[in-house]
């Protein structure tokens, strides 16, 4: 006997009076289309929180708090953002939310602060540090308490915010909403909630339901419309009250998503995470990724529902494998750690017809050294670590400010005599995008004793600004921008540099996973997945972000005055 089709393709799609956004939505479908985007100037446009990398992990348990374990997997998730930490959680009756600026292990370091997060299920952020607001304001989990009570956290960014927030503070909205910050994921949280509303009024119109059972489905066609309203990249998780754990990703699944299970005696308890690293020490296996499209929903009593509300084509950003997520992860099925050797193996061919003559392979830790590994095994030659490197200092890319990045370089890494002295060596890093560490670290070896320093990025030549959740604002900034290879090579004071090729890159992430067409690889190419990013855009991004950032290669003294300029 034939099931009956899911309750939420029941709900009629007809035309509602209450869709009275419908004007400025066909103008954001329009922009979307080919048709030229239209920008706001400089002087009328909003204020745009930068774009950050982030870390979200959400537990759905069957009993016992959920607490310890979002703790847990979040300091997994750290090396996503340094920035602040956030965490909420439920027992489906009330919600507890605890949020500060700092690393994981400061937020929620008072044991009363970790008692005082009960409940079974919850979801926890981290945010990468930019040079937008820092203001505990701005960390996230965000809250709406209407409808139902929506909490949600977001990696990623929206490309299209200008016209989402113009939507929502209109009378076009269906209700006219305050937002309290500057940040595109409160706007994506309020864009959601707008058209659960929609969803809800649609229903009691067209076929007078009983919205008190239809609080699933109006998640599921929010998530739809939502989508088909919203552009870039956004992978994120929500606690709806009466509507359980909800995870959904962007339809060009730019940003990761992982979904991971734990069988218990009462059934399985659910993870989702940005990357499944987080799974392992608190004890859940790997399922599968969220698909691009999907809005995945655990409901209060533990059963996993999911639909495809749009439809999807995997385009993964490929920075992501490069120096983004940890090796031990698996992102659309493609181990990190094995990309990251390929990519080894690729710039080995490059580096032998250089003709380079090296004494040794030295990696810049700690995301360069699958690949230096593997150049080293591929070429015959030594691999040593002369490097060391300083595990109580941040990671410098992901530093708020250029005069701190570059402090921060020299109590970061040593380089050791021993290895160097009286030796040509060949660093590699994972990928060179300012410049500011490069510079000093050649500087450094060479006084170690190094006669010759070579150099070799694992990734291609960054040249364009990352719009989707990377902070890589200006174009200005690259250290590779506007310069040939040789020229970046006389900046950064080496004797020789070597770049990996895109089609190299590409050639790597098909071999793992040949069902992936395409990946986002717009911080090399300039081609940006989602079709709406052009010129125009970019320059505007640069006048409100980039306004008071310094070029790579300039050297700053404590004061935050320019030294010297390569």
């Amino acid at each position: 006997m034939a099931q009956a089709p899911p309750a939420y393709m029941a709900i009629p799609s007809t035309t509602s009076t209450y869709l009275n956004s419908i004007g400025l939505k066909y103008k954001i479908a329009k922009q979307q289309s080919a048709v030229p985007r239209k920008y706001l100037t400089a002087s009328n446009s909003y204020k745009r929180m930068p774009p950050q990398m982030c870390g979200i992990i959400g537990i759905y348990k069957h009993e016992g708090n959920a607490n310890v374990e979002l703790y847990e997997g979040l300091l997994m998730l750290q090396h996503r953002g340094q920035d602040s930490a956030g965490m909420v959680t439920t027992d489906w009756e009330k919600f507890k939310e605890y949020k500060e600026n700092g690393l994981v292990k400061d937020v929620f370091a008072k044991q009363e602060v970790m008692d005082s997060m009960k409940g079974s299920a919850g979801i926890a952020h981290v945010r990468y540090p930019t040079a937008g607001s820092s203001s505990a304001s701005e960390a996230q989990p965000f809250f709406v308490n209407s409808p139902l009570g929506i909490y949600l956290i977001h990696n990623g960014n929206l490309t299209n915010t200008d016209d989402l927030r113009e939507l929502l503070n209109s009378s076009r909205s269906f209700f006219n909403r305050h937002l309290r910050t500057d940040s595109d994921s409160e706007v994506l949280l309020n864009i959601l909630a707008d058209e659960v509303h929609r969803a809800h009024q649609r229903c009691l119109q067209t076929i007078g339901c009983d919205p008190n059972k239809m609080k699933v489905e109006f998640l599921f066609e929010a998530g739809a419309s939502a989508m088909r309203l919203m552009k870039g990249a956004y992978s994120c998780l929500s606690l709806v009250k009466g509507v359980g754990l909800v995870a959904f990703r962007d339809p060009y699944g730019i940003r990761p998503l992982v979904l991971g299970k734990r069988p218990g005696p009462k059934g399985d308890d659910w993870c989702i995470a940005s990357e499944d690293c987080a799974f392992g020490p608190i004890g859940f296996t790997r399922v599968r990724d969220v698909e691009p499209g999907e809005m995945v929903i655990i409901t209060p009593e533990g059963k996993m529902l999911s639909k495809q509300v749009a439809e999807g084509r995997l385009n993964p950003c490929i920075f992501e494998y490069i120096y983004l997520a940890r090796p031990d992860s698996v992102l659309n099925q493609i181990p990190v750690y094995n990309f990251q050797l390929g990519l080894g193996t690729c710039l080995a061919e490059r580096i032998r017809a250089k003709g380079w003559e090296l004494d040794l392979i030295c990696p810049v830790p700690d995301g360069s050294r699958p690949a230096a590994i593997q150049i080293a095994a591929e070429m015959g030659l030594p691999y040593r670590e002369g490097l060391v490197k300083n595990r109580y200092v941040g990671r410098t890319f992901i530093m708020p400010d250029q005069r701190l990045r570059e402090m921060s370089v020299r109590r970061k890494l040593n380089a050791m005599p021993v290895v160097f002295e009286g030796k040509n060596v060949l660093l590699v890093d994972d990928s060179i995008v300012r410049g500011t560490t490069m510079s000093q670290i050649v500087d450094m070896v060479r006084r170690a004793g190094a006669k010759k320093v070579y150099l070799a990025s694992a990734s291609p030549p960054v040249k364009y600004p990352n719009v989707y959740g990377v902070d890589m604002p200006t174009r200005k900034e690259f250290v590779a921008h506007g310069l040939e290879v040789d020229q970046v090579c006389q900046v950064l004071g080496a004797d020789g540099l070597i770049y990996q090729e895109v089609d190299d890159l590409f050639k790597v992430g098909h071999a793992l996973n040949p069902n992936i067409e395409t990946f986002d690889a717009s911080c090399f190419t300039g081609s940006y997945v989602t079709g709406d990013i052009d010129d125009t855009y970019l320059a505007i991004l640069e006048k409100g972000r980039g306004a008071n950032r310094q070029r790579s290669g300039q050297k700053t003294d404590l004061l935050g005055k320019v030294a010297v300029t390569a």
